[in-house]
């Protein structure tokens, strides 16, 4: 097989033949082996039943449906973990991703690059404020990590199979796969696309999920906020001793000193909330540790069209 097509589904119903008939078009131009790799991550649109539908038709199909959502870095994990092509595409459902560059990433990549991400030159249809934290936090994110990760990207990309390989070996239950490519290293390479608008239906990725997934790459591939916190700890205590000098010169020397408790309060408060920011924080990181440590499957099968997996061992 020459390219695996993975793509997590998310009611996406609406987007669904238009994606299937765009990238079946591509690959045949292209005139390679290819397979798709549904991944049904939730979901009660009728997804599902459209899959395993086309499935029938077309043997090239396969699929995998979750027992629950476990989220979007889970299903392109559990794609990545049973594509059998030598190179992997990571697509979502949408089409903001236009299927069309796929065999310029693949013409890319069999220059010798084992990493071809997409770079997007625009955001179509997107507000101003996501496109801006975005970035953001992109910058933000290079600037306190030693992983290059690539600015203006998503997971839009080609790899080869041996980049899957190592994710494999990545136990992490918080994914962030951007990340975790990057880290992996290889010879890797871009180009250059404008991102389109979602063709049908509406975003997954509510504000609370994309906070959520900001705080999976920080902690995964930063201790940043740790150290942060050790500066606030010294920074409060320099302010205290600086306070406790002229606290000291106002009662034995000027004799200018007025006896309250607004001071008191005002310090208390202060040090109390930067107890609380520290305790945060440091939770933030026991938390991932936690999942870790437990060893939990990352993901539950409940159905599947399958040869590499049993239906006795529907878990990974």
């Amino acid at each position: 097989m020459d390219i695996t097509i993975v793509i997590p589904v998310y009611n996406e119903l609406s987007n669904l033949p238009s994606l299937f008939e765009r990238t079946d078009k591509v690959i045949g131009q292209m005139g390679v082996s290819a397979e798709w790799m549904f991944v049904h991550d939730g979901g009660n649109d009728g997804s599902l039943e459209w899959i395993k539908s086309l499935a029938r038709r077309d043997e090239r199909v396969r699929y995998i449906d979750f027992s629950r959502n476990f989220g979007h870095q889970v299903a392109v994990s559990a794609g990545l973990d049973h594509a059998t092509g030598e190179y992997i595409v990571i697509m979502d459902a949408d089409l903001q991703d236009p299927p069309e560059i796929i065999p310029t990433l693949y013409s890319e990549a069999l220059k010798g690059y084992e990493v071809v991400y997409a770079r997007r030159r625009q955001r179509k249809g997107e507000h101003f404020l996501k496109r801006w934290t975005a970035g953001l936090f992109y910058r933000i994110l290079r600037k306190i990590t030693a992983v290059d990760i690539p600015l203006d990207t998503g997971d839009f990309r080609i790899i080869h199979q041996k980049v899957a390989a190592v994710l494999k070996q990545m136990p992490e239950r918080h994914k962030f796969l951007r990340g975790q490519i990057a880290w992996a290293g290889y010879r890797q390479s871009f180009v250059e696309y404008d991102r389109d608008e979602r063709l049908g239906g509406k975003s997954g990725y509510t504000w609370s999920k994309m906070i959520r997934f900001a705080l999976d790459g920080i902690t995964a591939f930063s201790d940043f906020p740790l150290r942060l916190v050790t500066y606030f700890g010294f920074i409060v205590s320099f302010i205290a001793f600086i306070v406790g000098l002229y606290a000291l010169y106002s009662r034995f020397i000027s004799g200018d000193y007025v006896q309250g408790w607004a001071s008191l309060i005002i310090s208390v408060l202060f040090l109390g909330g930067i107890q609380m920011i520290a305790i945060g924080i440091i939770g933030e990181y026991i938390s991932r540790m936690q999942s870790d440590i437990r060893k939990r499957p990352l993901y539950v099968i409940n159905d599947h069209n399958l040869s590499s997996i049993s239906k006795q061992n529907d878990n990974s």
